[in-house]
């Protein structure tokens, strides 16, 4: 063999992941939320894209018609360029379609969603002020003050000087549930104050609102409440002292060392049990958010539907009057580059997000499909799925399954669920006829241990026994794995519990 340069023709297959295609998997993965964040900076930088809101009836500026939708196919991009090449871009009939009018029902949750957003149903009265966006009643509440700043308001209205700098440092050090977390030493040192200064300044703040604020421990906490409500006597004390036996139930040792007898045991457990072991949280300024459902699941005559929430979805047009307008003047070789790309920009977002919505009904109606009995008897009923059982029903890789249901959560009947919920494990079944989910398992735990009586507390074994009587098939060691996932203590813990529970009753 001649060894030298040749030029060689070979046929070959590749997958070529463009920019375009990279960014279309990318949107399976976001909400309906973080679609309407990414939609936004899509109109910022396109000008051929507008939002395409409702209008309330109200004319278009400057000509534009509001009603025109890009949902162009690719075989009919060509048809539509030729069009707007001779000036006849009005003409481009596959992009006069209401996509979602014609495709999803108008009288499901989603589209009571919008109406309620816009005003409608609601008396007559445009709680918009003509906008077409629902008021924030949110916006109106006066904003939250933190611990910090309330102690602050508190230690400038009583302290002074030195004292108020020492308040400062100690307050600062303050955590969210209101517990002190310096040492008064190094603080005295830092500051170059003597440590009685700083254990004075601290009495000052222990007396600030709310009550129970700057301890160093729980047993201090809870004394400052006592003080308060002026039930700090030696018995009290003396079992703030020994909160360790309370907690593990040690009732009569308890006893001996308050010297009190069972009732009034009782009654100073009750007293315990109505102080706020956390007094900071209620002035904590975290606010949950909360969670927007991406679909709807409800049961019709025919079946299931499944709808998109159209309250979150953003709509895309694509202006094509103002493309003709622009492709109409002059231009320089660049800027028809530029127009171009942005209309190819445009229609490849527009079919992006079309294909997106297609994907998201079509793994969700698997879903639905795979897990009725869920939707029509509850969680007991949930069976073992995978993704890949989905995907392979639908025809579609097992990634794309998992993009498409992170971060999503459907509405229906029983509740909201992220999606990722119907997935999970399965547990055999005793007769060794098919498996049931670890949600049903967890499910039928919680049902057995909340109707446990206080005199006949269910061990890990018992539990065994009864779930192999309903059919599950489940080690003890996976029962106590389920049981402390779902935070339920022990057989014993939940014994001295109940016991403490039923002497505080």
């Amino acid at each position: 063999m001649a060894l030298g340069p040749r030029l060689d023709l070979r046929q070959s297959q590749s997958l070529v992941m463009t920019p375009q295609l990279q960014q279309a998997i990318k949107l399976l993965a976001l909400s309906n939320l973080e679609i309407e964040a990414f939609v936004a900076g899509e109109l910022e930088k396109n000008p051929l894209l507008e939002s395409g809101g409702d209008d309330d009836g109200f004319a278009a500026p400057d000509g534009i018609d509001r009603e025109v939708e890009a949902p162009a196919l690719p075989a009919q991009a060509g048809a539509a360029d030729s069009l707007i090449g001779q000036g006849m871009g009005e003409a481009d009939a596959p992009l006069d379609v209401d996509y979602g009018a014609e495709t999803f029902i108008d009288d499901g949750p989603g589209d009571r969603m919008t109406a309620s957003a816009t005003g409608a149903g609601s008396g007559g009265m445009d709680l918009a002020g003509g906008s077409g966006e629902a008021v924030d009643f949110d916006s109106f509440a006066n904003p939250e003050t933190g611990l910090y700043e309330h102690l602050m308001d508190q230690a400038r209205a009583r302290l002074s000087g030195m004292d108020l700098l020492i308040a400062t440092q100690l307050i600062g050090q303050i955590d969210e549930a209101g517990y002190l977390e310096a040492n008064l030493l190094q603080t005295a040192h830092g500051l170059g104050v003597p440590l009685f200064d700083v254990e004075r300044v601290l009495g000052v703040i222990q007396g600030f609102d709310p009550t129970g604020v700057g301890a160093r421990s729980l047993a201090e906490c809870l004394a400052l409440q006592a003080k308060e409500a002026d039930r700090y006597d030696p018995c009290i004390q003396r079992l703030l002292a020994n909160l360790d036996l309370l907690a593990k139930g040690a009732l009569p040792q308890l006893r001996r060392i308050c010297g009190v007898d069972e009732e009034d045991m009782a009654d100073m457990i009750r007293e315990l049990r109505g102080y706020d072991p956390k007094p900071g949280l209620r002035f904590s300024t975290d606010r949950a958010a909360p969670v927007t459902p991406d679909l709807f699941v409800r049961k019709t005559a025919a079946g299931w539907s499944i709808e998109v929430n159209g309250a979150t979805l953003p709509r895309v047009l694509i202006n094509r009057s103002y493309y003709v307008e622009l492709a109409g003047g002059a231009q320089d070789k660049a800027s028809k580059a530029w127009l171009a790309d942005c209309l190819a920009s445009a229609n490849w977002l527009v079919k992006a997000l079309d294909q997106r919505q297609k994907t998201i009904i079509k793994v969700a109606s698997e879903i639905v499909k795979q897990q009725e009995a869920f939707f029509r008897h509850g969680v007991a009923h949930l069976k073992p799925m995978t993704l890949k059982a989905v995907a392979d029903a639908i025809e579609m890789h097992e990634s794309t399954v998992s993009r498409v249901t992170s971060n999503k959560y459907l509405s229906c009947a029983r509740g909201l669920y992220e999606l990722k919920y119907f997935f999970s494990s399965g547990v055999a079944a005793s007769d060794g006829d098919g498996a049931v989910s670890a949600e049903a398992v967890k499910s039928h735990i919680k049902a057995l241990i909340s109707a446990e009586e206080p005199h006949a507390i269910l061990s890990d074994d018992t539990l065994v026994d009864l779930l192999r009587a309903k059919g599950m098939d489940i080690a003890r060691r996976t029962v106590a794995k389920y049981r402390e996932s779902m935070g339920i203590g022990s057989s014993v813990q939940r014994r001295r519990q109940k016991a403490l529970q039923g002497r505080a009753a």
